[in-house]
């Protein structure tokens, strides 16, 4: 009997809705578990949303919602997304479920208990002195910066002491070391078990497990004053889903006896190739199979973010074009696991030539001629048709080359190569030109023809299933074929149809959809540049001052807010700004400033902000709007 197959996401923040870098390898997971599925095996999909920190607190508290509500609020709208993707997931894991905090809370309890090899406890008290970016919620050091930052968001991290509580995780590095050298702990791709094994070279320290000053999380059973650093109960999800310390029998066939691949970006390669086994090792528990790590991609050449408002939803695509087509775009624009970029404006274009010219094209052309020429009713095969032999031949492999691309998740491979047999049987299609052999009255070769054309798209939309689920059930439906036909094998042989089949045809499978030309697209960023401009009126409403600020202190619990007191001559207001990364309260005493005197007043974090400053960002710094000359406060800017 073949061993459960067991996939996952990482869980997603909820500081902000889903786009297409969350789309994209929920999408990769749910091929994954739809592939192992026809192939004849058990598979359990999980996915869900990472729901603790001080970011979403933050989130939350601008957002003027409890964290609950916050996350309540967010996690619909990634559900949402995935039900439009047509996303098959078997479970879906909040950590703010009872279910996961007494999981995670059994699970530290575990972990305090045990011993390391040498008899030390694997979890101890201690002083945490170092780094922390607030923005990812992780605890770095000098070797993980770039350039004094974080690499990933571009900000000189915070400079954090604490009581901590820290898992040993020096007791366990040679151990893990081994188990991946040896590939007893398969990470792919085979460039990032080489950075893995490299960051074991540069040295690996203890790492925190609690924070002492975060509220939003999950409190020690140990020490209730510390919450569980929200990387590591994040972590916990992988086996606090399958029924960890509550379902024994489940926990055992998905986690003991099942194929457990984790699936993610390769951003947080360290938490789950190395703290991640650390701890299951700790708790005497079985490591997964293995982790794959695709790699970022960029949009257009720029990497996505809020800021230049490339981030896609991925509730836009599929309102363009449908769910099916939308994973295939995404899973298509560059081979999965490297680097890549997605190019927007190539979507139509692809979309028209792979989808609606090729393989919709075919679907039409032979569902039409079978309707008009044969009642309706599938032909029977025939013998000696030009190509046939080659056709056929590369039917019955390509199944054997989409299992073995897919079992080693090279998935944008496995389905090229399913599109290059579409397109070779539009050949063999236009090659016999069945409707000039209809003309001249041999309707016994043409019927061959439809046949085979009938059989290949059988066998591809099987195929194509994991990708496009609701598409290749539709091409199936053509011909009288339900769910059942769902199967790997059956796309091992050719001459399964039958024939005198009814064909049941509509509508064209993928609509051919409008490309736009580049002076249409030039003029729509016309447009919306012109709908970006302001006039004078709207302009002066905005009453920018100057300003002098008298005191400045950090924000309790909040990295990156200062609040500050200013004098704006014929008042003093107090303002909540972030700009704690870059300037130190003493410096800014004194300093003259431009604030908007008539923002609408708000509250964050439970402080009254009346009020905002200007400031630019140059690079990796941030630098104050300053008056020139000695003007006072008050003085109205024009």
């Amino acid at each position: 009997m073949r061993k459960p197959f067991y996939v996952t996401t990482p869980i997603y923040y909820v500081n902000d809705r889903p786009h297409i870098g969350h789309s994209y390898t929920t999408i990769a997971a749910d091929l994954l578990a739809r592939f192992h599925r026809i192939s004849g095996r058990e598979a359990f999909f999980l996915t869900g949303t990472d729901e603790h920190g001080s970011k979403v607190a933050e989130a939350a508290e601008a957002a003027g919602l409890e964290p609950r509500q916050f996350c309540d609020r967010v996690v619909k709208h990634f559900k949402d997304a995935w039900e439009k993707l047509s996303i098959d997931n078997s479970d879906f894991i909040r950590t703010t479920q009872d279910r996961h905090v007494r999981a995670v809370r059994n699970l530290l309890n575990v972990l305090r208990m045990a011993k390391t090899d040498a008899g030390e406890e694997v979890i101890y008290s201690g002083l945490y002195e170092g780094l922390y970016c607030t923005a990812c919620e992780k605890f770095l050091t000098e070797k993980d910066l770039v350039g004094g930052v974080c690499p990933d968001h571009n900000t000189p991290p915070a400079l954090l002491k604490e009581k901590n509580y820290f898992f040993r995780l020096t007791a366990f590095t040679d151990k893990l070391r081994k188990l991946i050298e040896k590939e007893e702990l398969i990470i792919l791709p085979e460039e990032r078990r080489h950075e893995v094994l490299g960051l074991f070279k540069q040295g690996l320290t203890d790492f925190s497990i609690s924070r002492e000053h975060v509220t939003w999380g999950i409190p020690l059973p140990f020490d209730e004053s510390q919450v569980c650093y929200v990387w590591v109960e994040a972590l916990c999800n992988y086996i606090t889903a399958i029924g960890y310390s509550a379902d024994e029998e489940l926990f055992k066939k998905w986690w003991h006896e099942a194929d457990a691949v984790h699936l993610m970006a390769k951003d947080i390669l360290k938490f789950h190739c190395i703290y991640w086994p650390a701890i299951l090792m700790a708790a005497g528990l079985p490591l997964p199979n293995k982790i794959f790590l695709h790699g970022f991609f960029t949009v257009d050449g720029a990497k996505m973010s809020k800021t230049l408002g490339n981030q896609i939803d991925p509730n836009e695509l599929v309102e363009e074009f449908g769910p099916d087509a939308a994973r295939y775009l995404l899973l298509t624009q560059y081979p999965f696991g490297v680097d890549g970029d997605i190019q927007r404006s190539n979507f139509v274009r692809k979309y028209n030539s792979d989808l609606a010219n090729d393989l919709g094209n075919l679907v039409s052309r032979v569902a039409k001629m079978i309707i008009a020429n044969y009642d309706g009713k599938l032909p029977p095969p025939t013998a000696k048709l030009e190509g046939s032999r080659e056709l056929i031949g590369k039917a019955e492999e390509l199944s054997e080359s989409v299992i073995d691309h897919l079992y080693n998740f090279r998935i944008g491979a496995a389905i090229d190569d399913t599109i290059g047999l579409v397109r070779l049987t539009n050949r063999f299609f236009d090659g016999n030109a069945p409707w000039k052999l209809v003309k001249e009255g041999d309707t016994k070769r043409a019927g061959g023809v439809l046949y085979a054309c009938s059989e290949v798209l059988r066998i591809v939309s099987i195929l194509l299933y994991p990708t496009m689920p609701n598409k290749a059930k539709e091409i199936l439906s053509i011909y009288g074929l339900g769910e059942d036909e769902l199967d790997i094998g059956l796309a091992r042989t050719f001459f399964q149809l039958k024939p005198g089949t009814e064909i049941n045809f509509k509508d064209a499978v993928f609509p051919r959809l409008k490309e736009q030309k580049k002076s249409e697209v030039a003029e729509m960023e016309k447009e919306e540049k012109s709908s970006e401009m302001i006039d004078i009126d709207e302009f002066a409403r905005a009453k920018m001052v100057v300003a002098e600020i008298l005191e400045a202190e950090k924000v309790s619990g909040a990295d990156k807010l200062l609040k500050i007191q200013i004098d704006i001559g014929d008042e003093k207001r107090q303002i909540i700004a972030g700009i704690a990364e870059y300037y130190a309260p003493d410096e800014l005493k004194g300093k003259k400033i431009v604030v908007v005197r008539n923002l609408k007043p708000a509250t964050i974090r439970g402080i009254d902000s009346n009020g905002m400053l200007l400031a630019a960002h140059k690079g990796k710094k941030l630098y104050l709007v300053t008056p020139e000359g000695d003007l006072p406060p008050g003085t109205l800017l024009s």
